[in-house]
This record gives structure tokens, sequence and C-alpha cells, in this order.
């Protein structure tokens, strides 16, 4: 802030986030510290580069002003950043019947008895703003990932796939084997039934006559059962 007699400036620097091709815009605040009415004018030693709005005015006593500079679009970057354009304020007391259209360039020239301020301004580039990083959410955060536990020490992707699809066909050959016994042991088990059945057929119609036959009957149906079971078995 510079403070004189007439106006408190603020900044005292210009500072534009330098971005190539747009137009950059910072404002200045001008504060009358006094009873009385106050011109101001800014000047630019780069007129084509910067537009002040306004570039002349008039301060009221103990209000404020605003003065925005625009920095026109750039086509090249200055080298390392630095600028070396400066700005100009001047300001004179007026009498109270001055209006901001009645302000004149020889009023901020330097006479006897006129006390013209000045307050000189620098202009600083500063870095684009940077955007802030966008933050990526893990669409698997808060769910429980399987675990899966080998034997095998540490594996990679390929073996631990390879050795996941061998379970899986030999699951498969499990399930089959399994399934073709069960219908293999119903079978055995319905053909014992269908023979125990026979013999007991065979048992109650038989007479003393056919006693020798019914025993043989008998005795080679127990040994197709023998088989049948030492089939089941041995599965």
């Amino acid at each position: 802030m510079s403070t004189g007699e007439l106006l408190n400036v603020e900044p005292l620097e210009l500072k534009f986030p330098f971005e190539l091709k747009k137009q950059i815009s910072c404002s200045l605040q001008l504060s009358n510290k006094t009873e009385n009415h106050v011109a101001f004018k800014v000047k630019t030693t780069n007129p084509k580069k910067y537009c002040v709005r306004p570039n002349t005015g008039l301060v009221l006593p103990r209000s404020t002003c605003d003065v925005t500079v625009t920095m026109q679009a750039q086509k090249e970057a200055p080298p390392d950043m630095q600028c070396k354009d400066k700005f100009l304020l001047q300001s004179v007391a007026v009498s109270q019947g001055i209006a901001p259209k009645d302000i004149t360039p020889e009023m901020f020239s330097k006479q006897p008895g006129r006390v013209v301020e000045e307050c000189k301004l620098r202009v600083i580039y500063l870095p684009p703003p940077q955007p802030p990083s966008p933050v990526l959410e893990d669409p698997n955060e808060g769910v429980a990932s399987p675990k899966v536990s080998f034997n095998s020490g540490n594996l990679n992707g390929p073996e631990v796939t390879r050795q996941i699809t061998n379970s899986d066909d030999k699951s498969s050959e499990v399930r089959s084997l399994i399934a073709k016994l069960t219908d293999e042991k119903n079978a055995a088990i319905q053909q014992s039934n269908k023979i125990r059945q026979e013999i007991e057929l065979l048992m109650r119609g038989g007479n003393k006559s056919q006693g020798a036959g019914v025993s043989i009957i008998i005795v080679i149906a127990i040994c197709l059962i023998g088989l049948v079971l030492g089939y089941i078995m041995k599965n």
C-alpha cells in the first residue's frame, strides 16, 4: 500500500497470471483520506498493451474508487517471464464543483502552489493457476476382495490362471466319475433285488423233488450277487 497525503493506493504491484491469447485483469483500490475531492489519472509506458478503466476519475472525500487494468491477449511470453512495463498514478486535490468530465491533463501538470502526488506501479507476471489434480475413485473401494491361497509358493498371474483352470477341469472329471459310479451302483442294486425276488419265488414254489435243482439255482444266484457286490466295492 502506498500512503500519500491524498490517496492510499493498493496494491503497488499489478500481478497478472500470464496466459497466452487471453485477456487478464487486475484491480487497484484508491482511498481518499482527506475531506477534499481528489482527481486522479493513470498512465502507462505501454498504452497499446493495457486498458485502464477508468483512466481518469474523481474520488470523493473519505471514499474509495476501484480501477481495473486489463492486459490484452499476448501471442508470446516475454523472456524469463519478466515485464518492464510500468504505471504512474497521479492525484491532485480539486474544488468541490469539479465533475469527472471536467478533468483535464493540465490539472496534473506541476505548477507553483499545486501539489501533484505520484505513485509508481510495476507489473509482475505470475504463472497461470494449475487445475487441481483429479482424484480417481476406486470402484472396488469398500468391497472385500476374495483371497486365494496356494501351497505352491508365490505364483504370477498366468500360473494362477492355469492352476485355477486345471482345478476346474479336475473337478468336472471327479463329478462325472461320481455320477457314473452312482448309476452303476443303482443298477447293481436293482439287479440284486431282482435276483433276490426270483430266488424267493423259486423257494416258495419249489418241492422236495426239485430240492437239488433249487439248491443249484441258489448257489448260482449267490455267486452272481457276490460278483456284483465285488464289482461295486472295487469301483
